[in-house]
């Protein structure tokens, strides 16, 4: 039967699979399923059906497949040896035979459902390459216009997609304006319930730091410095280590700037965020004092089997050494990944009297 404008179905397929990327085979399969799916609705018919469409002519055949059996106890379903044999001599018990049917108005369902099947798919394949091409920029920054926020979730508009900024990926000391510009790092792309692309962005992430220093410093987008490690309490302060396998770089210079305006970019589109920039050295002594700037150290003493430091700095130099609520301390801990403890020069020595007191105790009992 001829139940689609055969020559507008196939232009249309053929220019789906040029510019959109979507296999006419896979389309035109699509279609057959949909019009069993819709032969069955509309006729209310529960039997073994197929429809085979002509890739070529965009011709359409709806076939009732039955089974060849000496006595029929289904007709839906079977079709006797001698009737089979009707239609083809080689026809023997147990074969199937497909057997065509034209049902009256049929032919306007099936061009409904092609051009139906053809949207969606075409919406799909679209809601598929806009999924690809923003999961392919996982780990960018991007940058989106603010369309919603109400102290909840930031919507943003990056284009093509929508992008949502979830609270613990808000930054806490920033206010955020419908209409306003804000960049952030795709963290993740998902699918949202009715198959749309979403673009998770945070602007809280340790990579969201490390990809501005790429973006503000020339050296590290051409890998003459590298970014080792970053440790933030978003909103408030952030450590970067940094090192150069070059001696005549300066990875702590380069990054900071002349007069600091390399490290200010960076630190205005934090929103004030403070940054220490610290060079990464092998020996995690020397990389363990660095990390504890501003404070000044006097000794480290590691167990590398353990990943631990015991840290002794300059009684002055305590509070410092650990920053408010430890904060110091602690962004020096993650950006090492060692545990740190801190003693000032006092505690240090009444620490070691307390223990020699201890073995002199413990000689005597003897």
């Amino acid at each position: 039967m001829k139940a689609i404008d055969n020559k507008e179905l196939i232009i249309a397929l053929d220019e789906l699979e040029k510019e959109k990327g979507i296999k006419k085979s896979y389309l035109i399969e699509s279609i057959e399923t949909a019009l069993i799916t819709a032969y069955k609705r509309n006729y209310d018919s529960m039997d073994n059906v197929k429809v085979l469409m002509d890739n070529e002519t965009g011709e359409a055949h709806l076939y009732s497949v039955k089974e060849v059996v000496e006595v029929v106890e289904n007709p839906n379903l079977q079709i006797s040896l001698e009737d089979a044999k009707n239609i083809s001599k080689k026809l023997e018990i147990g074969d199937s035979v497909d057997i065509e049917l034209a049902p009256k108005n049929f032919g306007r369902i099936a061009a409904q459902t092609a051009k139906q099947v053809i949207i969606q798919k075409l919406r799909e394949a679209e809601r598929d390459i806009l999924y690809t091409e923003f999961n392919d920029r996982k780990g960018e920054i991007v940058s989106g216009i603010i369309q919603k926020a109400d102290g909840g979730v930031v919507v943003l508009d990056l284009g093509k997609l929508e992008g949502i900024m979830p609270p613990k990926e808000q930054i806490p000391t920033e206010s955020y304006k419908v209409n306003g510009k804000v960049r952030g790092y795709v963290l993740d792309v998902t699918r949202g319930t009715k198959g749309n692309p979403q673009v998770i962005v945070s602007r809280t992430a340790s990579d969201f730091v490390r990809k501005l220093f790429e973006f503000e410093i020339p050296e590290i987008y051409e890998g003459l410095i590298e970014v080792k490690s970053v440790s933030r309490d978003p909103g408030s302060r952030c450590k970067v280590a940094v090192y150069s396998t070059n001696p005549d770089i300066d990875p702590v210079g380069s990054c900071v700037g002349q007069k600091g305006v390399r490290i200010q970019n960076i630190i205005n589109e934090l929103n004030g965020e403070k940054i220490d920039v610290i060079e990464w050295n092998e020996d995690p002594a020397i990389f363990i004092s660095a990390a504890l700037l501003p404070a000044k150290v006097m000794a480290v003493d590691v167990k590398q089997d353990e990943k631990f430091a015991q840290v002794i700095v300059p009684d002055d130099q305590l509070s410092l050494a650990i920053g408010k609520s430890g904060q110091n301390a602690r962004l020096a801990a993650k950006l090492t990944n060692w545990k740190i403890d801190i003693k000032s020069e006092s505690q240090f020595r009444q620490m070691l009297s307390e223990m020699q007191n201890k073995t002199e105790n413990d000689v005597d009992v003897e």
